[in-house]
């Protein structure tokens, strides 16, 4: 008898325990629900991004990107976009001006200000390097500084153009907070190649990046599976990403939250607890 009180008393013990425990995990998670950060670091990433890709489109029948064909440059663009190429000067330089006022581009963001991008030679040369640099340049009123490097590292084994790309900017927003990124990433271009146009285009990228965001707090985001980008598409149409500030919990952040259909969703796990985000 008495070794049966002993037993019911360690097995109470251990549910009280658990039940603690797990209340415990509960509620930290709970407190740990900022997906707004995650939010901010896929805005940054593309920022980034929509520049090279209109340094891409902006070349269309320019030295950079000379395979390209015309009549597919206004996706990002607008009708408020000057481009001019100075072909002289070496490295070769482009610029995109959007004017000193915002103007409304396709993807539905506001820009003003001018991307530069200097260039070595012919986009799918091998050693070819295209610098990215900004002047002024906003993106739906977030400021938009540093440079982004890109260079052609020939095929790889899978029989596919490379890219080595490096980023080292920073993004203010308008209230004067600052988003910081360091990043260096992989870029496969494994869809796309052998066609003339640019929007049938298809890139697999991985990678890793990190600096501080907009709260002050330092970060660290690493692509765990591919992230797929459709040149078609604004957003990444699958991958996951795995997003950690400083003192919380690792982010997961699921772009296949629609199975590679288009659209601003994504799939945002912190701990237990499964969100939906919007990206902007």
């Amino acid at each position: 008898m008495k070794t049966k009180k002993i037993v019911l008393k360690a097995l109470l013990a251990l549910t009280v325990s658990a039940f603690f425990f797990s209340g415990c995990r509960k509620d930290r998670d709970e407190l740990d629900s900022d997906t707004g950060s995650s939010v901010d670091n896929a805005f940054a990433e593309a920022v980034y991004d929509d520049a090279g890709i209109m340094a891409d489109q902006a070349a269309l029948n320019g030295e950079l990107d000379s395979y390209r064909s015309a009549g597919d440059e206004s996706f990002l663009l607008s009708t408020c976009a000057i481009v001019t190429r100075d072909t002289v000067s070496s490295p070769r330089v482009l610029t995109i001006d959007f004017g000193t006022a915002n103007c409304l581009c396709r993807d539905g963001r506001y820009r003003r200000g001018r991307v530069v991008v200097t260039y070595t030679g012919n986009y799918r040369d091998i050693g070819t390097v295209r610098t990215i640099g900004f002047d002024n340049y906003f993106v739906s009123d977030y400021q938009v500084l540093g440079t982004k490097t890109v260079t052609n590292q020939g095929i790889n084994n899978a029989g596919h153009t490379w890219f080595s790309i490096n980023v080292n900017g920073s993004v203010i927003a308008p209230g004067g907070a600052v988003f910081t990124r360091t990043s260096s990433r992989i870029r496969e271009w494994i869809a796309g190649e052998n066609t003339p146009v640019w929007n049938d285009d298809v890139y697999s990228i991985t990678g890793s990046a990190s600096g501080v965001n907009f709260s002050g707090n330092s970060y660290t985001a690493i692509i765990i599976a591919p992230l797929v980008k459709a040149l078609n598409c604004r957003w990444i149409k699958s991958g996951i990403l795995e997003y950690t500030p400083s003192g919380k919990k690792n982010r997961t952040v699921n772009f296949n939250y629609s199975n590679g259909n288009c659209d601003r969703y994504a799939e945002l796990t912190i701990g237990t607890n499964t969100y939906i985000i919007e990206l902007r």
